[in-house]
């Protein structure tokens, strides 16, 4: 089946942080109650057609903050070469690049992510940094760039003030679809969060991401969220089913 098209009906819920009274959770229970799963390594055709093994780590991973890069070039360190199949390189020409504006990056190397191990390697194909976590017990959250671990879900922040002059800070968790890359995004071989082969799984993403969702929301306010879904996959309503879903299809 083809990827579904941008705009669609959703339905949204918004409620306070429970944690603080001066933010807003605006969340998209469409996509958060979709049966989107990651497929790398199982029918991702990755974001060009011309490599179809990267996945979506062809162009490499910008950090979020110092902080970000701080906490990953920690893990990067006690990578080995039995982990990571660029050890050498990384280690010897580094493994950080600016892009054309200035922005700290993870560096390409050979068409992709100096982490992304190639198909073949004997230490696992795909992100070091992923492998690194699992081997250890840890989740890929701790040791990957933001940016990695946060996709496919989207947070953003938007001053909000209203006409009796209080305000708060609006906090939205919603798809990271094409639109969300800038305008090269619309020029993705492949993408997929709207494609029809990425959602078969078992359970919906505020399920399968609530790791991710406690870490970008917090505890309190993702027991919020996960009532509101659970509220919200009952009711039955076609705004609870994301067009990429088999339900919708079928």
């Amino acid at each position: 089946m083809p990827e579904v098209e941008l705009d669609f009906p959703r339905a949204w819920v918004e409620f306070k942080d429970p944690d603080d009274s001066g933010q807003v959770f605006t969340c998209d229970l469409t996509w958060l109650t979709s049966r989107w799963s990651c497929i790398f390594g199982g029918g991702c055709k990755g974001i060009y057609a011309d490599r179809p093994n990267d996945g979506c780590c062809t162009l490499g991973a910008h950090f979020s903050d110092k902080d970000d890069e701080k906490r990953v070039k920690k893990f990067v360190k006690q990578l080995g070469r039995d982990e990571w199949q660029f050890y050498d390189e990384g280690k010897k020409h580094g493994w950080i690049e600016k892009d054309e504006d200035g922005e700290r990056k993870t560096r390409r190397y050979d068409g992709a992510c100096i982490f992304h191990n190639r198909k073949g390697f004997s230490g696992g194909e795909g992100c070091a940094l992923h492998h690194f976590a699992l081997r250890r017990g840890m989740h890929p959250l701790e040791t990957k760039p933001d940016v990695c671990w946060q996709l496919p879900i989207r947070r953003t922040f938007r001053d909000v003030e209203l006409q009796d002059g209080t305000a708060y800070t609006e906090i939205t968790i919603a798809e990271y679809d094409r639109r969300a890359w800038g305008p090269g995004g619309h020029d993705l071989d492949w993408y997929c969060t709207g494609n029809t082969e990425a959602h078969h799984a078992a359970d919906p993403v505020f399920v399968s991401n609530e790791p991710e969702l406690v870490e970008l929301m917090g505890r309190a306010a993702y027991d919020v969220l996960a009532e509101h879904c659970r509220r919200h996959l009952k009711s039955r309503s076609d705004l609870a089913l994301h067009p990429a879903d088999p339900g919708v299809r079928d």
